[in-house]
């Protein structure tokens, strides 16, 4: 059954909806060359065959984004649509829709033929997934379905507003976490005080490498606060290679008889699933691009791997699409329901992503009066009301009430604990942005900037190279300038003193062109130089990936395609080392210490900083490290339930009652730059956070590592405390992983990895790099690209996991792109005719 479900991906079908023949090869991967006469046709043809290989996926992405999961799931996923009913994506891209015309209108709309053309042909044959949460109503496929009743919806026609609405979705995953921020930062100031709060929110760090900052390696920024002890100038330039452990499953997860809807529910949210890292990563990527005097071939080489949550199948859908003028003729990653290329490069120019993580959402505090209205500066005004009725698998519809002020929709409901009325005001309101249309036809420099001042979200750093040798950086999106304040807060709607006065003009985002240093690299740090006159994030990630990118390519070393790969895959971390020197030379000064504190220390006192998955000294760093951050947040912000009622030195964890009532504990403190926090903190020792009891930080630091090898998991022997068993990445389907015997086949799975937040190679349970490419400027066809686990998202087709190893194991594929490379990989060849 599965099989009849494969994709035809040789010889001719006749589609309606075309005007000419289009030609689609695939390579040994199933990556398709997309060539057609005219653009419409081109994407028409795109939507088609994305649709073959990922249309269950796309039918979840744009479910979940609308907040129509419960549907087909049932009150597992109540939770999720409520939140996107409230925030209101679907009423974003329906309006956003009404706005789209002429050639933008006409691309969209080709894209969506396309998509519908292959699900008109395949409504007898949908993917398995379909057929176990029940698509269609017919008895053959109510696998796990009571009734047919249980199955009321029908897989309906995609349109213009799913392709927005899965944009508005990555908007959300990129750039939707700041009004949580400021909630709990209001809450921190209200119990710590200002001196205390400003030392936990730190946004700068002497290691922060704005990309237009053109300083050298050996050059210290005034008021740099440089540990003078620090030693991470020992580095290795050549990027030293990732250790690989079996690419085979160590760990499959019990398959089960019947569909979980909490399994389903956490794959769509995992902080659902309970998971810690999960809940507190964020989205972060790296790019970078050098000249061609740091390159063997005298070319620029761009590399870019953007870090997001994994899923199954992954996230991008690689593609070529191409007109037979050679008018149009790009390559790289699509987003599947999306036309267009989303990083790629055409035949002359390349460019890669990051997330800036702008501060781009505000909450205003609202006050109503007993008629329901709210206050302006102008008086009391009546809110809009906008009605969501939410179906729910076997239960009764949940209709809302969504209130809407003049800064957006009121949140509270989603907002443990809070009572206040809170508007949520967000740039995605104002609109997106159709930009990659222009981006991928886009020729030069300016013509490429031009393209990239359309776009409005989700803001990203860009770097850019092209054929001719030049290289470049631009900091994108719409960046509101505030009357007063940063969105740091909560403010006041009653009144204008907050109100947004309109966006950082594009010329004004930090952008930069031809270096003399011949490097442009960005790491979701600082990208705002020092005197900026704007506000672009209160919230920078942590330097320390930016930093080691900037070491090695500063290095002198004359790069390939190859030393781009080896740094994509490095798992050296300056901060864990520092933090496990620190931890030495406490240990090595305790007055008294246990057996395994000193075998502790012996470890850490040979290592080299690598998180490497045979390794326990990341394991010991890293459990210390938390214990310690324990310590010294605990005595300020309060112990969560399960450890006020245990020992102190207990750490177990029990945050799902406290983020339920919205309660302040230590693990409510969640911050791009804590690393940063905690360095300055061990590095000046204030007395101000020295917890009581300890007589110095050496004690603190002691005690840390006693109490985090007291914990019942640590076996007795700590060489045997393995980084990549304790710190695994998992990757499983959400529907196919759940069936017996099957399941352990369609993911995956739990494995062991090196690597953590720190390193280059940024990776943690649920997320790590969603792609790794690097564009060979001297010659396209050397260029490299892979995805996660393979092209297809169609089980079990040979392109399903094709990928996997190489991910895994730290090696790439070539990514033909000139019609001899294109042809010298053909493996399929299909042709889709008009009728």
């Amino acid at each position: 059954m599965a099989r009849s479900n494969s994709p035809q991906v040789d010889g001719g079908l006749v589609v309606p909806g075309l005007s000419s023949k289009v030609r689609v090869v695939r390579d040994e991967r199933g990556v398709p060359t997309i060539e057609a006469a005219t653009l419409e046709d081109l994407f028409f043809a795109q939507g088609y065959v994305t649709a073959q290989d990922r249309l269950w996926q796309m039918e979840m992405m744009r479910r979940a984004a609308a907040g129509e999961l419960s549907e087909i799931i049932g009150e597992a996923t109540l939770k999720i649509d409520r939140e996107q009913r409230i925030l209101g994506l679907r009423a974003v891209a329906e309006a956003g829709e009404k706005n789209i015309a002429g050639r933008d209108r006409a691309f969209l709309e080709a894209y969506a033929r396309g998509v519908n053309a292959f699900m008109e042909s395949r409504r007898d044959r949908l993917a398995l997934e379909f057929r176990l949460m029940c698509a269609q109503s017919n008895a053959l496929y109510l696998l796990h379905c009571p009734s047919a009743e249980a199955a009321r919806y029908r897989l309906r026609p995609w349109t213009i507003t799913d392709s927005l609405l899965v944009g508005a979705s990555m908007i959300q995953e990129l750039n939707h976490f700041g009004y949580a921020r400021a909630l709990t930062r209001e809450k921190i100031l209200a119990k710590l005080g200002p001196e205390l709060t400003a030392d936990l929110y730190v946004n700068s760090s002497w290691r922060d490498r704005p990309p237009t900052d053109m300083r050298g390696m050996d050059e210290e920024p005034a008021g740099g606060d440089k540990d003078d002890d620090d030693d991470d100038d020992d580095v290795d330039p050549e990027g030293a290679p990732t250790k690989i452990t079996s690419a085979e499953p160590w760990h499959a997860g019990a398959a089960q008889t019947d569909l979980s809807p909490g399994a389903l529910a956490a794959a769509f949210r995992p902080e659902l699933s309970g998971n810690e890292d999960a809940e507190t990563f964020r989205p972060g990527s790296n790019d970078w691009v050098v000249s061609g005097q740091h390159t063997v071939t005298g070319k620029p080489l761009l590399s870019n791997d953007m870090h997001l949550e994994h899923q199954m199948p992954n996230l991008w859908f690689e593609a070529h699409l191409k007109t037979t003028n050679g008018k149009f003729d790009v390559a790289g990653v699509t987003l599947p329901g999306v036309p267009f290329v989303i990083v790629g490069h055409n035949a002359r120019i390349g460019w890669g992503f990051t997330n800036v993580g702008p501060t781009v959402e505000d909450d205003y505090i609202e006050e109503f009066n007993a008629q329901g209205q709210y206050k302006t500066p102008k008086g009391w005004v009546d809110a809009e009301h906008r009605r969501e009725v939410i179906h729910v698998k076997g239960k009764a519809d949940v209709t809302l009430d969504v209130v809407t002020t003049r800064h957006g929709p009121i949140i509270t409901d989603l907002i443990p604990g809070e009572t206040r009325p809170i508007a949520l005001r967000w740039t995605l309101y104002d609109g997106i942005g159709l930009a990659f249309f222009d981006v991928d036809s886009a020729d030069n420099w300016d013509s490429f900037r031009a393209a990239f001042s359309k776009l409005g979200a989700p803001g990203q750093n860009v770097v850019y190279g092209d054929v001719d040798g030049n290289i470049g950086y631009q900091a994108t999106g719409h960046v509101p300038i505030r009357a007063a304040g940063d969105g740091s807060l909560p403010v006041s709607g009653g009144d204008d003193a907050h109100e947004w006065k309109g966006y950082i003009p594009f010329d004004d985002m930090p952008h930069g062109y031809d270096p003399p240093t011949g490097i442009f690299a960005t790491a979701n740090g600082r990208i705002a130089p020092d005197g900026y006159k704007y506000s672009i994030s209160t919230e920078w990630d942590a330097p320390w990936r930016t930093d080691r990118i900037y070491r090695v390519l500063e290095s002198g070393k004359k790069f390939s395609p190859a030393d781009m790969l080896a740094l994509q895959t490095d798992v050296s971390s300056t901060y864990d080392r520092m933090i496990g020197d620190k931890f030495v030379y406490a240990l090595d000064h305790a007055p008294k210490l246990s057996e395994r504190a000193k075998r502790a220390a012996d470890i850490l006192r040979d290592w080299d900083g690598r998180m490497s998955a045979d390794s326990p000294a990341p394991t010991i760093e890293t459990k210390a490290r938390a214990e310690l951050v324990r310590m010294l947040l605990e005595p300020k912000l309060g112990a969560t339930p399960d450890e006020a009622a245990k020992n102190p030195a207990s750490n177990s964890t029990n945050a799902a009652s406290t983020k339920e009532s919205g309660r302040l504990t230590w693990k409510s403190y969640r911050w791009g730059m804590s690393t940063v926090w905690l360095e300055n903190t061990l590095n000046k020792q204030p007395s101000r956070w020295l917890p009581p009891g300890y007589s110095d930080y050496g004690a603190l630091l002691t005690a840390a590592m006693e109490s985090a090898l007291r914990q019942p998991e640590v076996p007795a022997d700590l060489a045997k405390w393995k980084w990549g068993e304790n710190y695994p990445i998992e990757i499983d389907h959400p529907v196919l992983s759940q069936l017996p015997v099957l399941g352990s086949f369609t993911g995956p799975g739990q494995r062991p990895l090196s690597g953590n937040n720190y390193t280059v190679k940024a990776v943690g349970r649920r997320f790590g790099a969603s792609e790794r490419a690097t564009w060979n400027f001297a010659n396209f066809d050397e260029s490299t690209l892979n995805v996660v686990t393979g092209e297809s998202g169609v089980f079990p087709s040979p392109h399903y996991m094709d990928q996997w190893t190489a991910w895994y194991g730290g090696s790439t594929f070539t990514f033909p792109f000139s019609a001899a490379a294109v042809e010298k990989h053909r493996a399929h060849e299909m042709t889709l005719e008009p009728r």
